[in-house]
């Protein structure tokens, strides 16, 4: 009988290692990688449960005023910059995460409120479609900022890839979760919405105690107690100072013009083929089930083997150089099964490839660079990115005897982007060289 909690103790780590050693990690890092994975899957449950409905407003405010929409989010971001950079001043680092998505989540309660007592308010559907689209990159660039304080570029070679999947996972529970609640109505699906928010609290929590149990040569240096300090509009004095920052945010407009092309075009060829909304919201549903699924397989399986064999490069260049023959093949046979299968692709190897590639980037700046100026990238470049080109598209597609020049500007972008990708995996490769106390 004594004998029986070793003999459990050890089934318990033969176990882990299997585990560990089919997803190509440590035995070490099963538990940072579970945490990082939790912190994204009740993220994103909370974001899906919600972005079928976001992409029906959007269609049905008509296709002509996504623009407009785009601009409203771009100028969102910018008033909401400043807070980020209040709070990033005044907080510990290990409690900036809870501060801003506890904010959030109030945030998400008066929505509910609001959308309680009239439904059918077009002001507050489009008030809420612009915050969503804030919240979603804010979130996402905060999680992804507390793993580059945490993992070095080694880890994060092995684990951002499979970290990236709990994303996926949440985007799968997600419409899962808004089905199980849609009795509830749309105030519903905002209050559940806003408790997932608590469980990536607790997880980064979580997160930091691991950090703080680790040898001094494994993690980062600087204590994750102390606040960022500084102004808060740092994050863009920080990127107009640094090519290597401003390379990453080349890298990321790039990114958000290539798929505002696409989100564009998809908004023109859903209203075209579904007529009713309900159709248009199953239709965003199936793409978002189909995109999920191959992006959790590829991050689980795949992202993090390549990321260690073939380099970041790899991670930061396969998109891109697909998406310009995806374009290409728009242009000459225009299709919508083409373009569902553009669109899929690039959703799939956005959140497989790019967005891992893209956060090991940070793991090699200093820590108030990986808060202040990856969230102004993330956030202030991408929407405006994403308001420019939904006007340069919009643009485009008016001259309508040359429906062909969209897509082949799109390819264009697209080759641009894979070439800055490329660049910015060297520079990085040279400064982990030179990083004090870096593990390679």
């Amino acid at each position: 009988m004594p004998a029986d909690p070793i003999i459990a103790q050890g089934l318990t780590s033969r176990f882990k290692h299997l585990l560990a050693r089919s997803l190509g990690i440590r035995d070490a890092e099963l538990v940072p990688a579970m945490l990082g994975m939790l912190m994204f899957l009740c993220l994103f449950t909370a974001i899906m449960s919600m972005r079928p409905v976001r992409e029906t407003m959007g269609v049905a405010g008509g296709v002509r005023n996504l623009p407009w929409l785009f601009t409203g989010t771009f100028v969102a971001t910018l008033l909401a910059m400043p807070v980020f950079g209040y709070l990033a001043r005044r907080m510990s680092r290990h409690r900036l995460l809870a501060g801003l998505f506890s904010l959030f989540a109030l945030n998400l309660l008066v929505f509910a409120v609001l959308i309680a007592r009239d439904p059918h308010q077009v002001w507050v559907a489009r008030s809420f479609y612009v915050w969503l689209s804030v919240f979603n990159l804010m979130a996402a660039s905060l999680i992804w900022s507390v793993l580059a304080d945490v993992l070095v570029l080694d880890q994060a070679k092995r684990l951002f890839g499979l970290i990236a999947a709990g994303a996926s996972a949440g985007g799968i529970v997600g419409p899962i979760v808004a089905l199980q609640v849609a009795h509830l109505g749309l105030a519903g699906i905002l209050v559940c919405a806003a408790c997932c928010l608590f469980g990536s609290i607790a997880a980064a929590f979580a997160l930091f105690r691991w950090r703080q149990r680790q040898p001094a040569t494994s993690v980062a240096a600087d204590s994750p107690d102390r606040a960022l300090g500084g102004s808060p509009l740092d994050g863009a004095a920080q990127v107009l100072r640094s090519r290597y920052l401003l390379g990453i945010a080349v890298f990321v407009l790039l990114l958000a013009s290539v798929s505002t092309f696409l989100y564009v075009d998809q908004a023109r060829w859903v209203e075209r083929h579904f007529s009713d909304p309900n159709d248009r919201t199953e239709f965003f549903a199936h793409i978002d089930l189909v995109v999920q699924v191959l992006s959790i397989l590829v991050q689980m399986f795949l992202a993090g083997r390549i990321a260690q064999s073939l380099g970041v490069v790899a991670l930061l260049t396969a998109l891109p150089v697909l998406m310009a023959l995806g374009f290409l093949s728009l242009a000459i046979v225009p299709g919508f099964g083409l373009f569902v299968g553009v669109m899929v692709l690039r959703r799939a190897g956005e959140y497989a490839l790019i967005r891992p590639g893209r956060e090991m980037l940070f793991t090699t700046v200093p820590t108030a660079e990986k808060y202040k100026a990856k969230n102004f990238i993330d956030t202030v470049v991408y929407r405006a990115a994403d308001a420019l080109s939904s006007w340069l598209e919009s643009a485009l597609r008016a001259v309508e005897s040359v429906p062909w020049l969209a897509p082949l500007m799109g390819a264009a972008i697209a080759v641009i982007w894979a070439g800055t990708g490329r660049h910015l995996a060297r520079t990085q490769a040279q400064q982990s060289i030179r990083l004090p106390g870096a593990v390679q």
